[in-house]
């Protein structure tokens, strides 16, 4: 087992007892709702403080009950995930582009760094110089 695959078990090891610790050790059994979220807990917490407490503003939408409101919380995280996935897909896709145009280009016996640089931003096939093609009218 090298050593990145230990580090990301340890890593699943951790975030798997962050989420069953909690359960396991009965943590917030005292509360009526156990696991609220960080609003509900500061709500509670200010009108503990100050009983006369008005809100600045109400929210633009208050869904009509939990299960929606959990839902969009959700959708949320999953268009988060999606959002992230994909950038770093493009960064290693990129990545994994130079690294062949520059295999290419040591394997021909080029090896001018502008080159590199044309020919990943390409594709990976070349810069469209080197294949006598015309860059007019790309993006």
């Amino acid at each position: 087992m090298n050593r990145n695959t230990k580090i990301n078990a340890l890593l699943l090891l951790v975030v798997a007892a962050l989420a069953v610790l909690p359960l396991a050790l009965g943590l917030g059994d005292h509360k009526e709702e156990p696991f609220t979220g960080a609003d509900g807990e500061a709500e509670t917490a200010i009108t503990e403080i100050e009983p006369d407490y008005k809100p600045w503003f109400s929210p633009l939408y208050e869904p009509p009950s939990g299960e929606i409101e959990s839902a969009l919380f959700s959708l949320q995280a999953a268009l988060g995930a999606g959002v992230l996935a994909y950038y770093f897909g493009i960064h290693r896709g990129r990545r994994q582009g130079e690294e062949r145009a520059r295999a290419q280009l040591d394997a021909a016996g080029k090896t001018a760094p502008d080159t590199v640089t044309r020919a990943a931003s390409a594709g990976g096939e070349g810069s469209p110089e080197d294949a006598g093609q015309s860059t007019t009218g790309r993006v």
